[in-house]
């Protein structure tokens, strides 16, 4: 699928500039352009709009799945998240070289916890394990506080500057943040959902983007979880039921066009070094 030649945004963001400051105000918006595909979901093609797409990747960071986070460190077993890098970045590198936005949604928590319920913090701990904001064992920061390197995407991950970085304080991306302006203003109506775990973060975040009126699809093979197969089981079923569909990263491969390599250009979105 051949990209436009700009990446300005569409929907509520992009006005026409023509009007002279003389003829006063225009809230007149350019129509967006629509760019049609049929993407497979579960043998069944479903046409979606290119130009009104985005993809968003969830808690692909240091402390998920680097062997000194926070998981890691207490024992959790990483290999299922570190298993779906290299699917999830051949996804962003076909997204990202189709001008379709990428977007990292990630952990970043207040180092005072002041927005953060006790309960919350308190599910963190379970088994005397350090939580949200405490010292991480390895030495390495605050775990999951923004700006600190436990919060930062993790470098397997290839991030490009033209991506957009959103922080979460809630298992929903859609909680008491931007994210939903962001979408709104750039006329995006259909989400592309990769990244951990599928029965926490993103599930909450896709089933939230489904009450919002989002047409959501969950990209199977570039998620991952922690959790036992049938957790994940239940999760695809409950998607497929309720909340949107299921497809592939081949499915989506194909509906694009051959995945071209990507790297990033600079780290500035990362929130940490």
């Amino acid at each position: 699928m051949q990209a436009p030649d700009s990446k300005e945004p569409t929907g509520h963001a992009h006005r026409s500039t023509r009007a002279a400051a003389s003829s006063g105000l225009s809230f007149v918006r350019r129509p967006a352009e629509q760019r049609i595909v049929s993407i497979l979901v579960d043998d069944i093609p479903v046409a979606v709009d290119l130009n009104a797409t985005a993809l968003i990747v969830i808690d692909m960071q240091n402390d998920f799945c680097h062997p000194d986070g926070w998981f890691a460190q207490k024992g959790t077993d990483i290999a299922p998240i570190t298993a779906v890098i290299p699917q999830i970045n051949a996804l962003v590198g076909a997204v990202r070289a189709s001008a379709l936005p990428v977007i990292w949604l990630n952990w970043g928590v207040r180092a005072d916890r002041a927005n953060l319920p006790l309960m919350f913090a308190e599910k963190g701990a379970r088994n005397a394990s350090p939580t949200y904001s405490d010292p991480a064992p390895s030495g390495r920061g605050r775990i999951l506080v923004r700006d600190e390197w436990g919060a930062a995407t993790v470098d397997a991950m290839t991030v490009d500057a033209s991506d957009l970085l959103v922080h979460k304080h809630r298992l929903s991306g859609f909680w008491d943040n931007e994210l939903d302006s962001i979408l709104r203003l750039r006329g995006i109506t259909t989400l592309l959902f990769a990244g951990i775990n599928i029965d926490r973060c993103v599930f909450s975040t896709l089933q939230d983007a489904s009450f919002l009126g989002y047409d959501c699809m969950l990209v199977d093979d570039c998620c991952a979880t922690v959790s036992p197969a049938y957790v994940r089981d239940a999760i695809l079923f409950l998607i497929r039921q309720l909340h949107g569909v299921v497809t592939t990263s081949d499915a989506v491969f194909t509906a694009l066009g051959p995945p071209e390599p990507a790297s990033p250009t600079h780290r500035d979105n990362r929130s940490a070094s």
